[in-house]
Order: structure tokens, then C-alpha cells, then sequence
């Protein structure tokens, strides 16, 4: 019987291996797409990245960039399937903010692209002043809004969505550096988080904690609608939770992702697992 029970069990074994085989065969096609299109607002356009200041430079998209150094999600991908050559658009718009993302995911759509990668939500948190925020109400209504348009045009596009960067943190290791602060003040950049950035007064302090659970709670409602729908993935807070440094800002506004920055977007996004 012992014999008996090698031979059974070898062929049964094959099976298995070949079974394993042809699934992980199956993700790999399912996995990598052949075209895909991001949204998104300055961060994803690769704002002020160029040797022309104040510009867009999608070459250096942590998306859909061409540029080597960055190493995009898009380079990624075509390392893995070349199919995707030439088949990426960037939708983003510098500015945008959550209620803007449907107008952008219609473009997607018009594409008819297998992928979609979403990095929204700055330009709700980085407004004028703490009040002017986006609500958490209204800004998962608008999510989940753009979120429905999409998939009841493309039920299969898979949506990639990142979370919020952590603002605190730039104040955080910039708001001792007289070149950032005079750009911050100049330009007035997020002064939601980055007024008086040089203030210790307990009301500057207990406005960008604030901000900061804002933040959270905006990342939260990502997570909670990105659920809802089968084909959309979270990044679990991999973009929030980088500890980003001082060399991946662009010093030209201290507030945008430099080239290296961009880089390490790319890098965080990809590492996230290719579950949808």
C-alpha cells in the first residue's frame, strides 16, 4: 500500500503544481496592464520639476513618467509587459481637488484604460486656511461619486488609489529652513498647515495637529470607499506613512515632490501589493 500511495500521490502532486502554475500564469496577465491613465492634481503633472520653473513636466511622473531616473509606475510596468508601450496618459490637473476627479476619470474612460492610478486629496487639505478644508461629508461624496462614473463605464478598470502625504511632516522638517519659509510666505503655499510656520504659539501648534487628523480622516474615507468597489485598491497609507526628506522637495516652492521625490512616490506605490 505504501507503494500504492507514491504513485497516487505523485501524479495528484503534478497537478497541483501544474494548477499553481497556470493561476500564477493568470495573475501575471490580470496583474499588469496595457494601458493605463493617472489622476490627480500637481504631484502626479510632476509640477515645477522642469528646467522651466512653475511648469508642468509629466516626463517626471511617479505615474505615467518617461523619465529613467524616476522609474514611474508606468516604466515599471513595461519592464514586466511591453504591451503597455505608449499607453499611458496623464489626466492630472494641477489645482484639482476631490470634486474635480470625475471630470478626470471621464477622460480615463474615454481611453478605455485597464488601469487608473488616483493621488487626490492635497489640494483639500492645502487650502487657504483651516476652515476652508474640504469637509470629510463632502469630499467622500465626491470620491465615491467619481468612483461610481468610472466603474459603471469600465466595471473592469482597476483603480489605484493613493493615500494623502503627510503635510505635518514637511512643516516638520522645513519650517527651520529660511529658504522654505520665505517660499511658503511669498507664495502663500497651504496655509491651512504652513502659516506662520515659523509660530510656536499653542494656536499655531493645536491648528496644524488639526490639520493633521484631517488628514487621517480623509485617508480614512478613501479607504472606506475604495472598499465598496472590487476593483479599486487602497495603498493602505503607504504614501502618508513615508517619512519623505528634506532632498525630495523641490527647492524652487519647498512644497512639491523634487525629482527625487517623484522617484520615491514611484517606488512606495509599487511596493504596495498588485491586489485589486
Amino acid at each position: 500500500m505504501p507503494g500504492l500511495r507514491r504513485l497516487l500521490v505523485a501524479p495528484l502532486a503534478a497537478l497541483c503544481l501544474a494548477a499553481v502554475a497556470a493561476t500564477t500564469a493568470s495573475a501575471a496577465i490580470t496583474i499588469y496592464p496595457d494601458s493605463m491613465a493617472a489622476t490627480g492634481a500637481s504631484a502626479t503633472t510632476a509640477y515645477n520639476t522642469c528646467p522651466a520653473p512653475g511648469t508642468n513636466c509629466p516626463a517626471n511622473s511617479w505615474a505615467t513618467g518617461t523619465n529613467p531616473a524616476v522609474n514611474s509606475i508606468y516604466l515599471r510596468i513595461r519592464a514586466v509587459n511591453p504591451a503597455i508601450e505608449g499607453n499611458a496618459f496623464n489626466d492630472a490637473v494641477a489645482g484639482s481637488d476631490m470634486a474635480r476627479l470625475q471630470a478626470q476619470f471621464e477622460r480615463a474612460a474615454e481611453q478605455s484604460v485597464e488601469l487608473v492610478t488616483v493621488d487626490m486629496g492635497s489640494n483639500d487639505i492645502c487650502a487657504d486656511s483651516e476652515e476652508a478644508m474640504t469637509s470629510v461629508v463632502s469630499f467622500e461624496a465626491s470620491f465615491d461619486a467619481a468612483l461610481s462614473a468610472l466603474t459603471t463605464r469600465r466595471p473592469a478598470t482597476r483603480i489605484a488609489v493613493a493615500s494623502i502625504p503627510n503635510v505635518h511632516r514637511l512643516w516638520r522638517i522645513l519650517h527651520t529652513d529660511e529658504a522654505a519659509v520665505r517660499a511658503w510666505n511669498a507664495n502663500t503655499i497651504c496655509q491651512s498647515m504652513l502659516a506662520n510656520p515659523t509660530s510656536t504659539a499653542r494656536a499655531d501648534a493645536a491648528r496644524r495637529e488639526r490639520v493633521l487628523d484631517r488628514i487621517a480622516e480623509l485617508n480614512a474615507a478613501l479607504a472606506a470607499v475604495c472598499a465598496e468597489y472590487v476593483h479599486c485598491r487602497y495603498d493602505g497609507g503607504a504614501a502618508f506613512g513615508y517619512a519623505f526628506e528634506a532632498s525630495e522637495v523641490t527647492t524652487r516652492d519647498y512644497f512639491h515632490p523634487s525629482v527625487a521625490g517623484q522617484a520615491s512616490f514611484a517606488r512606495v506605490e509599487w511596493e504596495v501589493p498588485w491586489e485589486f
